[in-house]
Parts: C-alpha cells; structure tokens; sequence
C-alpha cells in the first residue's frame, strides 16, 4: 500500500500531465519532420505514465537523470515547455542554452541533470548524486532512469555494487519498453526479467507495469520511503511500450503493426481518462478545458522558440570549465 493516497486530484494530475507530455512529444515529431528541429530526436509518447506515477511520489528536491529521451523527463520535474523546446530548436533560451539539443537536457534548479548521450552513462552518475545527498545528510533521493539496452553495460554491474554497499538513497528505474534501439530483449539477454538483475547484490528489485500511473506510483513510493529511511537503493522494471521508434529515423521494422496496436488499446492516458469518468471523478468539459489548455501551451512553446535568438558564436567558449579563465580555451 501506498503512503502518499491516490484520490481524485492524482487521477487529474496524471492525466494533466501525460497529455502534456503526448501533445509536447507529437509537435516534436511534427517539426522535426519540418527540419525546425535538427540532429537526433527521440519520442517517449507511450511510456508517459511511468513519469506521472512517480511525479505524485516525489519531492521537488529529489533529482533525476536519464539517457537521451529525455524531453518528458524534463516536463516532469518541472522545466517549462517553453525551455525544452527552444532546447529542441537550438536556441538560447533553451535550458541547455541551445547547445545541448534534444538529447541533453538540464536544469540544475529543477534538480534535473540530464539527458545523457552514451547508454548507460548516467546511471553511475545518479548514484554519485545519491552520494552526494547522503553525504550530506539530506533526506533526498535520485531516480536514475536507463532504457533496457542500458542493462547490458559494465556500469550497471559495478554502480550497483557500490550503490548496496555504500546504502545510498537512489532507486534504478528501467523503462523497458522491450526493443532498446531495436533489438528485441529476448534476442539481447539470457535474462529477460530484468529486475532480477538487481538481486544478486541483495537490492530489492521487481517489475512494475509501466502502463499503469498507479502502479508506478505504488511502486515508486515503496522505494522513496526505503531510501529515505536510510535503507539504500531499489532497482525497478518498468515494463512499458514506445508507440513511435527508438528515434525519426528509425523504419520500426523489427515489430508487427498487431503487436503495436496491442499495446495502444493499454494507452496509459486512455485508461486514466476511462478512470476518471468511472469514478465520476471530471466531466466532459473539463477534459476539452484541459485539452485546449495543453495545446495552447504547446503552441506557445513553439511561438517562443520561433522568436527565440540564435545562441551567440562565444558560446562556444562557455560552459567548457568551471574555471572561467582556463588558459587551454583558444578562440
């Protein structure tokens, strides 16, 4: 059972939420087809409620980091539309000031740090941020998210090694949404639980369904509380599905249309939405307020990225060293 309840206000919350992701992740799909958006672009439309239900878990200070499908990572914690697009853009008033695209986003005031590039390259680092809270005593967590590709690096072994042994507070999340780039797990793993992988270092591990915002949310609080308690780390299998391919150039030739189409009748937004009407919960008007409002935000998301300037060329030179004046910058 979970400490934090779930009442009508989660079920609005969460649908609120994934829409926004969708809607987000939707338009950019739609410009990246009209070059506005340029370089790699992954979409997480499909795997929304895995964020929501741990969004109704977590405090604002706890931190996340994941890989590079990260824009509804970032809409989650909190960075503006506004930010995350002009990120996608390339323009300066992105939170990564446009030199980060789509891959690398980061907001150190929203305790979001990244987007990261290179697979399974973050998952270290969300324990060296559970450190770090730890190290100095704060009741904080990290969430460090991995694509089930991620699994198969030596990093994983060895961070959670250390995460067990030293009892930071980080929970391991796995969004498996079972084709990493597009190999099936079953072709990739002798192993095909993956949760299982966390408990030959006797961290508390299980498979949650990712479709379903509650049962993350249960899942995830569970794991908040054990690290908060000073308990250590938990590794989760979200079992989830990506309804577009691992990224716009990917033909999505390795899975049916059946298969597909299977998994969107389990369209996590459709199911809350099926849950707040059963339990009375929201009416009709309130869903095309909440519609409209969403892509009105969108839209305005891309007007000010549309308007945004370009980043200045000395930026190239920012943001290299914390040393301002490091005397190996050349212009």
């Amino acid at each position: 059972m979970s400490s934090i309840e779930i009442n009508k206000d989660t079920y609005l919350m969460w649908y609120e939420q994934m829409l926004l992701m969708r809607k987000f992740e939707e338009k950019a799909g739609q410009l990246y087809g009209q070059q506005k958006i340029r370089g790699f672009c992954h979409l997480y439309i499909g795997q929304e409620a895995v964020l929501a239900g741990a969004m109704s878990v977590i405090k604002q200070e706890d931190s996340m980091i994941t890989a590079y499908r990260d824009h509804a990572h970032a809409l989650a914690k909190g960075v503006t539309p506004n930010a995350v697009m002009a990120e996608l853009y390339g323009k300066a008033t992105g939170c990564s000031k446009g030199k980060g695209g789509s891959m690398h986003m980061f907001d150190k005031e929203k305790h979001f740090y990244g987007g990261h590039g290179i697979v399974g390259g973050q998952v270290p680092l969300g324990a060296g941020i559970a450190f770090a809270e730890k190290y100095k005593g704060t009741e904080f967590v990290n969430i460090a998210y991995m694509g089930d590709g991620a699994v198969r690096q030596g990093a994983l072994t060895e961070t959670f090694n250390m995460a067990a042994l030293w009892q930071l507070p980080v929970i391991f999340v796995c969004e498996n949404n079972g084709y990493a780039m597009g190999t099936s797990v079953e072709r990739t793993t002798i192993q095909t639980d993956i949760y299982k992988l966390g408990l030959p270092y006797g961290i508390p591990s299980q498979a949650v369904d990712g479709m379903d915002p509650a049962a993350v949310h249960v899942a995830m609080d569970e794991a908040v509380q054990r690290a908060r308690r000073g308990e250590g780390p938990t590794f989760l299998e979200m079992r989830t599905y990506r309804y577009k391919g691992h990224s716009m150039s990917d033909p999505q030739k390795y899975r049916t249309k059946e298969e597909l189409e299977s998994y969107k009748a389990k369209d996590p937004i459709e199911i809350t939405k099926q849950v707040i009407v059963k339990e009375g919960y929201a009416d009709d008007k309130w869903f095309e307020e909440i519609d409209a409002k969403i892509k009105a935000i969108v839209e305005e998301s891309v007007k000010f990225s549309e308007e945004s300037p370009w980043p200045e060329a000395s930026e190239l030179y920012t943001d290299v060293y914390v040393q301002a004046d490091y005397p190996y910058i050349r212009d």
